[in-house]
């Protein structure tokens, strides 16, 4: 669960530290006081898009920090420990940091860490549904995805894919293999030629680095032996005047010495060491300097192979060092391409293979989608009556493809439906033609589907507007169970929802000078019931206010 989360510089807010525990926690306070902007802030440690819009007016860097406990059974712990980014003390600490200039940095676990593997961790610990989640359920891909869910589809959905990628893959060779007898011909033919020329180039693996070490040696000969001929003379010329020389004769001053100080054998000694490796170099200088051959023809030789194979790789458009791959490449092709009847009769037995086992597991997800929707549809049905409904329906149709190409995802059509009064036909969700209802038609999916996922924390960015009454306190009772066996924490301006919860949290919007900031207060006691006093409604907070107020807390 999520147990701290810090935040600074972020939007409105300067600094805030929140602790937060398991249940149902609430955060309410004044319109604009910033209470999404937490939920926006936590998004931001999950991976969501980062601006420099996010950055408080004034400073460099915004930082959010959540702190997480998982157990090692969770989905989360799993996937850190695949990644080598666990910890041993049961945390995961997520940081990121957005910078002025819009650039972010994020971490896990004090680590950097790609924003990719930030989102899939996210993915296990959090899942939050926003005050606009009802558009998203609009479109397809999300009624297939929650209905997947529900069903616990995933292993079969990958196994689905898995064979659909081999599938495009074999029906793209075939379709390399049967562009026809004469193009393949033409083809056939380019490349005989194409290998021709690079065997008769007859590049080896290494031979681009040594011919580049010879071509620069050669083109340098001179300038390599004036270089040694200086060396030589000053090392161990025929002069007194060379190191060698030099060092020699104060070796042999310190002999004559070390009877009268013995302390001066250990640097005679170290000398007589210098001479003799000084001695070593100036001979191995002599042998390099007699390899060094200024061969003009071969100088000329090396220039035209080099040139030679340059022009080919331009040719071809890949590096020199490439060319022996390109040429095993082309033989590859040739070889598929001469023994093409054969080899197109195993690619379209694969392809009739592929085909049966995508129609048999395309076959069983879509009759585990059909029960699962039947049992689903009945669950929302209720869920919708409960919110103000009674006589609202919902149905989700599953209707199966037979014409089409095997297709990630399966072959099945999803389609959620419902009807929210008495005498209306079922139709699809974007034609509810009310707001309100389509707000509590979408809340009723989301309760049920956030309870079938494994995600531990649960968040609810004011997705019970547009209710009120009897269907606030259902909601509210909705969210208190999902709380049972998870955390949930629940942006509301409800009274009704807030007075359910566990834990409450004040944010209020403060202003000083010219700034203004946000500030959190956990309440409790009488603190609580003002603040449910407030939502319950009117500019002075009466005393008949209060006492609803303290009913409600104690109701719940």
């Amino acid at each position: 669960m999520l147990a701290h989360l810090s935040v600074r510089d972020f939007a409105i807010v300067d600094r805030l530290e929140l602790e937060l525990a398991g249940g149902m926690t609430v955060l309410t306070g004044e319109t604009g006081a910033g209470k999404s902007i937490l939920v926006d802030a936590l998004g931001l440690t999950l991976g969501e898009r980062a601006s420099a819009r996010d950055v408080r007016s004034g400073s460099a860097q915004a930082e959010v920090v959540a702190v997480f406990e998982i157990a090692p059974e969770d989905d989360a712990a799993r996937y850190l420990e695949s990644q080598d980014l666990a910890s041993a003390d049961g945390e995961c600490i997520l940081r990121r940091t957005v910078g002025a200039d819009g650039r972010s940095r994020a971490y896990i676990n004090g680590r950097p860490t790609p924003l990719q593997i930030l989102r899939e961790l996210g993915d296990r610990l959090v899942d939050i549904h926003g005050q606009h989640e009802h558009q998203s359920l609009l479109k397809p891909a999300a009624q297939r995805r929650i209905l997947d869910e529900y069903a616990g589809n995933g292993d079969l959905l990958a196994e689905i894919d898995g064979i659909v990628d081999c599938w495009q893959d074999t029906r793209a060779a075939i379709d390399a293999l049967t562009g026809g007898p004469e193009a393949r011909e033409q083809r056939l033919d380019y490349l005989r030629y194409q290998a021709a020329e690079l065997e008769a180039l007859g590049v080896a693996a290494d031979e681009i680095d040594a011919l580049d070490e010879e071509h620069r040696r050669l083109a340098h000969a001179n300038d390599l032996l004036d270089a040694c001929a200086r060396g030589l003379e000053v090392v161990d010329g025929d002069t007194d005047a060379s190191v060698a020389s030099r060092l020699a004769s104060v070796v042999g001053e310190l002999a004559q010495l070390t009877g009268i100080d013995p302390r001066i054998g250990s640097i005679r000694e170290l000398l007589e060491g210098a001479v003799i490796e000084v001695r070593e170099a100036a001979s191995e200088l002599r042998h390099y300097r007699d390899g060094i051959d200024a061969d003009p023809q071969r100088l000329r030789a090396l220039e035209q192979r080099l040139a030679a194979v340059h022009d080919t790789a331009r040719k071809h458009r890949v590096d020199p060092r490439e060319l022996p791959a390109l040429e095993a490449k082309i033989r590859e092709e040739i070889d598929t391409l001469e023994s093409a009847g054969t080899r197109l009769d195993d690619l379209r037995a694969a392809i009739e293979d592929l085909e049966a086992r995508y129609a048999q597991a395309a076959g069983t997800l879509g009759e585990r989608r059909a029960q699962a929707a039947e049992e689903l549809g009945a669950v929302v049905t209720r869920n919708i009556n409960a919110l103000g409904m009674p006589k609202g329906r919902f149905r989700i149709l599953v209707e199966s493809r037979t014409d089409t190409a095997p297709a990630r995802g399966g072959r099945d059509d999803i389609a959620f439906q419902v009807a929210v009064n008495p005498g209306q036909p079922l139709l699809p969700l974007a034609r509810v033609a009310s707001g309100g209802e389509l707000s509590r038609v979408s809340l009723a999916i989301q309760v049920v589907a956030t309870a079938s996922s494994g995600v531990p924390t649960l968040i609810f960015d004011e997705v019970d507007a547009g209710i009120g009454g009897r269907v606030a306190e259902i909601v509210g009772r909705e969210l208190r169970r999902l709380a049972e066996d998870r955390q949930v924490l629940c942006v509301t301006h409800l009274p009704q929802v807030a007075s359910l919860a566990q834990h409450h949290v004040q944010v209020q919007k403060r202003s000083r000078r010219k700034e203004t900031s946000a500030d959190l207060r956990a309440l409790s006691g009488e603190g609580r019931v003002e603040e449910i006093a407030r939502m319950l409604g009117g500019v002075k907070i009466t005393d008949q206010a209060l006492a609803h107020a303290r009913e409600m807390l104690e109701q719940a």
